[in-house]
């Protein structure tokens, strides 16, 4: 099984993916393809994703029983750890006008 995840993706790329696979919810299209046929797919998310984010995920022999990759600015990072991929998380960097809403309301 495969699973792609788009977010804030143009329209053209979603529904040039809605030809092979079917988009159960927006943005969430499954399918079963080969590895060949991933990495086409891979390629045209690639080539169309522009400043949008995505993630491709589907079932393989492995400890994990899965396997993904990503695209995109995201604060979800895919990391190996030995020999497994983990996701980490890019601390969010602070925003200074909700910063000096905390300090006022902790006064």
């Amino acid at each position: 099984m495969l699973v792609i995840v788009l977010e804030n993706a143009p329209a053209r790329l979603r529904g040039r993916l809605a030809v092979w696979l079917l988009e159960v919810h927006a943005g969430v299209y499954i399918g079963d393809f080969s590895q060949k046929g991933r990495e086409m797919l891979w390629i045209q998310i690639i080539d169309g994703i522009e400043d949008g984010t995505a993630i491709m995920a589907w079932g393989t022999n492995n400890e994990a029983g899965y396997d993904f990759v990503t695209i995109g600015t995201n604060r979800r990072v895919p990391v190996d750890f030995e020999g497994v991929q983990l996701i980490s998380f890019i601390p969010q960097k602070p925003d200074r006008a909700n910063a000096e809403k905390l300090i006022i309301q902790e006064r």
